[in-house]
């Protein structure tokens, strides 16, 4: 049996194998029996595969790493933890979705403390204007998951509002060609926001606003699945939620 995913990633971006062969310095003979006969390339030839494709060595070769492996690639890509949302410098939000070449991603209930701050609204235009596709996720403020989030904080209908007022506050960049925005109705345990290949974690605590709950920092490390476990998860939220018309 073959591989498939290596053939459809390849399919995919175009790529040949005379491309492959070249760009691992190998022989094309070779690329073929990695894919036609699932031959597992060395560790090094994987490293540069995942990277030249732009996807996981561990999806392209599922067994190929041990547990301990995947664990301290899992480690390195944590870049800094912080103890609060409110804690995070507000250069690192600008940074985050400044330094974006592909796709930013925002998936939250409300994320007011982006909505409300023009010079984000305006970076985020900027960037679907020069070619980075942006999607962003709001809770549907009609949800019972919406009104479940606002009644656990404590603020009751305060939530709704919020997703409302966030939805008004991105119509200066609706129209924008690049610019995606949907709602959607899950429950969310952690507001997400993507950068090509970093993405901040905001975990949700119960009975606590989203500003009050800490923060992971991450950056994808080929080998690492913890970027790719975040990214999964926005996927399955954007595929199932509701575009909302410009």
């Amino acid at each position: 049996m073959g591989n498939e995913r290596l053939r459809a990633a390849l399919l995919e971006r175009g790529v040949s194998i005379g491309d492959l062969a070249v760009a691992t310095s190998v022989d094309p003979k070779t690329v073929e029996r990695w894919i036609t006969q699932a031959r597992r390339p060395y560790r090094k030839h994987r490293y540069v595969i995942a990277t030249f494709l732009q996807v996981d060595e561990a999806y392209l070769w599922p067994d190929a790493l041990t547990p301990e492996q995947v664990t301290a690639a899992g480690e390195s890509e944590i870049v800094h933890i912080y103890p609060h949302r409110w804690a995070v410098p507000r250069d690192i939000w600008g940074r985050l979705f400044a330094e974006a070449q592909r796709e930013i991603g925002i998936l939250v209930y409300s994320g007011m403390f982006l909505a409300d701050d023009p010079g984000m609204v305006k970076l985020l235009g900027d960037k679907a204007d020069s070619g980075v596709r942006v999607r962003i996720l709001l809770g549907d403020p009609h949800s019972p998951q919406v009104a479940q989030r606002g009644a656990d904080e404590g603020i009751g209908g305060a939530m709704a509002a919020k997703t409302r007022n966030a939805l008004v506050l991105y119509r200066p960049i609706r129209d924008i060609a690049g610019v995606e925005i949907r709602l959607h109705g899950t429950i969310l345990y952690n507001s997400i926001y993507r950068a090509d290949d970093q993405v901040l974690v905001n975990p949700h605590v119960y009975g606590q606003p989203a500003a009050n709950a800490p923060v992971l920092h991450l950056k994808k490390v080929i080998g690492g699945d913890m970027v790719a476990t975040y990214a999964a998860s926005f996927e399955r939220v954007w595929e199932q939620a509701t575009p909302v018309e410009s």
